[in-house]
């Protein structure tokens, strides 16, 4: 889960750049970078932290231009290394910058054939870098001084035949202009969209579409699966399809979580989404529990707010703000580290007793995944005075990690792996426990008739993983690489590499 940005304009877009990664921040709160061009030469400012800490004033008067690329980036493997915030750059051919939101899920191989075939160095543990290098290496075999969309094109559909995994990608061709594709099954989202300025009209794509909306660009479409969208640094825009077989199979998780509740995706509202996955969970509780004693219903702030508004209407029960957000903290979910993770909690939220003491309390979040957050607010209503706390998830269990660039921890890590609902309700400290069913949040988020998508990646729910590529071998491997304890041990070398590096 990363954001990534591309502007062509006709003035300078450092702040339009700088405003965008801002609206993305949600996405990744681990590093930012911004890369702008003018008169063929590449301008970079990119380090760990939040887009606020890493552009200072002195900073943004050095990225000049009217053409560049922004990331801000959370970690998938572990690594939160400050030699690893993108954009990438390689030189050859023409100089080519990339900024990738994702992960590869055959970056072994590739990582091998970079070297072995095409005499290419590979500097960092990222598999953006790897992106990066196919592309370009893809770009270089065309042998045009002056690559045209073709060109462009060309590489992209041989980086489609190459790589495996989610992935949604902006990159900028020095002097040239900038190129945005997404993979075959569309798992990671990205946009684009036009602004119409008294100089011309300006582009920009973009993970998601309140990007777009907060600069004042219209949204022209999502990119279909396997498309590319090429900008020319003149504005000329074109698009083509890529890919041999492509298939809409988008991250159904991004409706439940990751992204912004103002944002569309594939056609569909993710506020609207996240309301039906309220009526769902309605029906099934009155399925269930027609006679349940809930007297009030409370959302964990801010991604289950929405759900939990419509559950509370469809039930006809009391909806209340019961906990008290402090904004400075960063999303628990992305943070490396149950220690971490643990006592981040309490600094984050803090309970209004007024609304728990004494009630039936219906706790409502957007998932479950550690159960270390849950576990924490559950108790935090008990010290409240709450008689008895249910617990209420608009997403089904997970029980398998993501493999397509959400860090999602190994099985072992995830509390409803090889567990029953009751279990995990135990477990948390929940008197009752109510899941989303995988049907229903599918039919909620493809359930507007003129909504395309219906088919969606549900991996983390149903371990069914789309590319296919994806076995227990795999997955062991990823494992070593996520798990806790592993994450410290590379980010303490990391810390010492930084630090002697500064």
């Amino acid at each position: 889960m990363c954001g990534i940005v591309g502007i062509v304009g006709k003035s300078s877009i450092n702040q339009a750049l700088y405003d965008a990664l801002t609206v993305l921040q949600h996405r990744g709160q681990d590093a930012a970078g911004i890369v702008t061009c003018h008169d063929g030469r590449l301008f970079l400012r990119k380090d760990n932290g939040l887009v606020r800490d890493v552009f200072q004033q002195r900073h943004m008067q050095r990225l000049v231009g009217n053409m560049g690329i922004g990331h801000v980036r959370y970690p998938t493997a572990g690594s939160s290394s400050s030699a690893e915030a993108q954009p990438f750059y390689v030189n050859s051919p023409y100089g080519i910058t990339l900024a990738h939101n994702g992960n590869l899920t055959n970056v072994e191989q590739l990582t091998k054939e970079i070297y072995e075939s095409d005499l290419r160095h590979v500097n960092t543990n990222s598999d953006s870098e790897v992106l990066l290098n196919v592309f370009a290496h893809e770009l270089a075999v065309q042998g045009k001084l002056q690559p045209t969309e073709e060109e462009v094109f060309a590489a992209v559909s041989k980086v489609h035949r190459r790589c495996r995994g989610g992935y949604a990608i902006v990159a900028m061709i020095t002097g040239y202009g900038i190129v945005g594709f997404r993979d075959p099954n569309a798992i990671r989202p990205i946009v684009f969209g036009q602004r119409h300025t008294d100089q011309g009209v300006e582009y920009m794509i973009a993970s998601e579409s309140v990007a777009l909306d907060v600069l004042g660009f219209t949204l022209i479409r999502d990119l279909a699966p396997g498309e590319a969208v090429y900008i020319t640094s003149e504005g000329e825009l074109f698009t083509r399809q890529c890919a041999d077989n492509p298939k809409y199979s988008p991250c159904i998780f991004e409706h439940v979580y990751l992204a912004r509740s103002d944002s569309f995706m594939d056609g569909v509202s993710v506020y609207k989404a996240r309301l039906r996955m309220g009526e769902k969970l309605a029906e099934k509780i009155q399925r269930e529990r027609p006679d349940h004693d809930i007297d009030v219903i409370i959302p964990i702030p801010d991604t289950s707010r929405t759900s939990a508004l419509e559950l509370a209407n469809k039930l006809g029960v009391k909806f209340r703000e019961g906990f008290v957000k402090n904004r400075y903290i960063g999303r628990t979910f992305i943070m490396p580290g149950q220690a971490a993770r643990k006592k981040s909690v309490r600094q984050k939220l803090n309970a209004i007793d007024l609304e728990f003491r004494g009630k039936n309390v219906m706790l409502v979040d957007d998932s479950i995944v550690r159960g270390t957050t849950c576990k924490q607010i559950i108790q935090m209503a008990r010290e409240a005075g709450a008689k008895k706390v249910y617990f209420c998830s608009a997403a089904p269990a997970v029980r398998y990690p993501n493999v397509y660039g959400i860090d999602m921890p190994s099985v072992h890590e995830l509390i409803a792996h090889n567990r029953t609902t009751e279990e995990v309700a135990e477990l948390i400290g929940a008197d009752w426990l109510i899941y989303q069913d995988l049907p229903d949040l599918i039919e909620a988020v493809a359930g507007v008739k003129k909504v395309k998508v219906k088919d969606f990646d549900c991996a983390v729910f149903d371990g069914h993983y789309v590319t296919g590529d994806v076995d227990e071998a795999y997955l062991n491997k990823i494992e070593m690489a996520r798990n806790d304890a592993s994450k410290t041990k590379v980010n303490v070398v990391n810390a010492i590499i930084d630090l002697y590096n500064n």
